[in-house]
């Protein structure tokens, strides 16, 4: 197989939304820096609604971002969360995959901390193929072309492969 059509994860992204700023935020913050190892970064609401409480540029979430070795530990460990299980529809047109854990104590290894509480998450996972610097860099940028993007397909099957991952149809 030619190395340049070889999928790769570029990054996953770990998010956990609180939708309020102050004492949950901070625990949230606590608890993803545990289970990462990294630092997390807040963010903040684009649009004010009055319905839920919260205000433009109000810190309502924390997430994480995570590339390389990192990023493969971590997707491990969030998959035995939901038992190695994905639906088709979680991934979308460009093989990017998208979904959430209930609470994170169904993580293995992972253990309820009354001083945390416990928390949902929402993770993403980004694919691509070697050559896709050429849409990031700043000298002669140019768009990847459409045969060498990575589709649906080409992600399920590289979670099939390296994860071991169950792809769920409707049916089941």
């Amino acid at each position: 197989m030619n190395p340049m059509e070889e999928v790769k994860i570029a990054k996953a992204t770990v998010n956990i939304g609180v939708g309020e700023s102050g004492e949950r935020l901070a625990r949230a913050e606590k608890l993803l820096s545990s289970i990462t190892g990294q630092q997390p970064v807040r963010t903040y609401s684009k649009v004010t609604n009055p319905e839920f409480g919260i205000r433009k540029g109000q810190p309502i979430a924390c997430k994480v971002t995570l590339r390389g070795e990192k990023a493969d530990k971590a997707i491990k460990m969030v998959l035995e969360g939901i038992e190695r299980r994905i639906r088709a529809t979680q991934f979308d047109a460009q093989g990017n995959l998208s979904f959430g854990i209930h609470e994170h104590i169904d993580i293995p290894g992972m253990r309820y901390d009354p001083d945390i509480g416990i928390f949902g998450m929402d993770v993403s996972i980004t694919f691509e193929k070697p050559g896709y610097r050429i849409n990031r860099r700043k000298i002669q940028r140019r768009k990847v072309p459409d045969k060498h993007k990575v589709t649906k397909e080409d992600s399920i099957k590289f979670m099939e492969e390296n994860f071991q991952v169950k792809i769920l149809t409707k049916g089941d």
